[in-house]
């Protein structure tokens, strides 16, 4: 068959799918969290005493996480959004600094810094990456930068090791998001252990839940660790013998122990998880040896990802099509994949464009306070090109050698119909 037999064979030109039946869900939750949550309720029925926050279940929940990150201290908050404000805080880093954010990201991963009155500096991708760069970031130092943020998006771990040389050698805190990356690691580290402190999501999309949402901030600088109990606080005097008031102006950011006891349960749980999505990621890898014009998306040497999902690069130089039309019709073949994740590029997010964090004004970037640009855009070349080429397949630990044979057959039959 030529191409255009073949394109008429693709199910978004009306052809059969690859795949009809649903893909599986995660079933995410089973009944040792339901057993955690019951006995939570038994004992608030047989005591009369209602559970809430800060007690046991959170705190052996804390101890657990850290734990499981090979030591140091956590604390639990109410959302990974939370999670990031509480660790920039627990820095205390001045007003009107600028704070290195990367391009793609959630926006709980860079709001945070405008809410501590803070500025936003977004650094590029390194090429090909989701993730930012040294080079990136080196770009965009400047004698404000009080902190520098990456991120692990889509479970793929950050190249640390020059981030980290290039902080340390200017004093440069280093804050790790690790929402989409639990199990991660890099050169054998889990992710998240390589800054000063780390934020994690631990809402119901994620490797780790606590049921609906919840975060984690952790850290093995224990001075960091009492900012930060204090910070998710409303600063309670955490740490500080002999204090009896509020210390800090902040929020109630708190996590509960109904949460807390679902978390311990899914702790034990992540290694498992992670090891699952690499088996399927590197069954459809294989797979794809056999295409021509799409590839697994670059990591650096030595990283494990925990694939919160698959990323895929599109070479349209060697098609016909476009990296949208392309996503496009593999998802037509019955596959649960996003065309772009242009949604990601918190440098074109209007919040960020019109400077809109209070009131009707441009604050902070209008304070007088602020010596930069308070006008500086940034372009991200490479994060555009990147979001442009390619597409992210939603991939999970219930997922097995089906899927990835679906997937594989997918790509090939729409790579066939729109090869040059």
């Amino acid at each position: 068959m030529n191409t255009n037999e073949y394109a008429s064979q693709l199910a978004i030109n009306g052809g059969p799918k690859v795949r009809t039946r649903p893909w599986p869900g995660r079933c995410l939750f089973g009944a040792e969290e339901q057993a955690a949550a019951v006995a939570l309720f038994e004992e608030a029925i047989r005591t009369g005493e209602v559970f809430g926050y800060n007690g046991p279940e959170e705190e052996a929940y804390c101890r657990e996480f850290a734990d499981y990150l090979g030591g140091g201290y956590a604390d639990a908050v109410n959302s990974g959004s939370s999670a990031l404000y509480v660790a920039l805080k627990a820095l205390r880093i001045e007003p009107f600094t600028e704070v290195i954010c990367p391009a793609i990201t959630d926006p709980g991963g860079i709001m945070p810094v405008a809410l501590l009155n803070c500025i936003p500096i977004v650094a590029d991708t390194r090429p090909g990456s989701y993730n930012v760069g040294a080079e990136q970031i080196a770009a965009c130092l400047s004698d404000r930068t009080s902190a520098i943020i990456v991120a692990h998006i889509a479970g793929e771990p950050v190249e640390m090791e020059p981030i980290l040389a290039l902080a340390r050698e200017r004093g440069i805190p280093v804050v790790e998001d690790c929402a989409q990356a639990h199990g991660a690691r890099y050169r054998g580290r889990l992710v998240g252990t390589f800054g000063d402190v780390a934020a994690f999501s631990t809402m119901s999309g994620k490797h780790h839940a606590t049921a609906a949402q919840g975060g984690v901030v952790f850290t093995r600088n224990e001075e960091i660790y009492w900012e930060a109990r204090r910070a998710s606080d409303r600063g309670k005097p955490f740490g500080l013998e002999g204090e009896a008031s509020n210390v800090i102006a902040s929020l109630n950011l708190n996590l509960n122990d109904l949460a807390a006891a679902i978390g311990r349960v899914q702790l034990k749980k992540i290694d498992a998880i992670a090891a699952s999505r690499r088996k399927v990621a590197a069954m459809i890898h294989e797979g794809l040896k056999q295409a021509r014009a799409v590839t697994p998306g670059w990591e650096p040497e030595g990283a494990e990802s925990s694939y919160w999902f698959l990323r895929l690069h599109v070479d349209t130089e060697q098609l016909t099509v476009d990296g949208d039309t392309f996503a496009a019709a593999v998802a037509a073949e019955g596959l649960p994949v996003g065309t772009s994740y242009r949604v990601a590029l918190q440098a074109h997010a209007r919040w960020l464009v019109e400077r809109r964090a209070f009131g009707t004004g441009h604050y902070p970037w209008c304070a007088p306070e602020y010596q930069g640009d308070p006008n500086r855009q940034f372009p991200c070349p490479n994060a555009v090109a990147v979001t442009d080429s390619d597409f992210n397949l939603y991939l999970h630990e219930r997922c097995g050698e089906q899927e990835a044979l679906d997937t594989v057959e997918a790509i090939l039959k729409v790579e066939r119909a729109y090869r040059r």
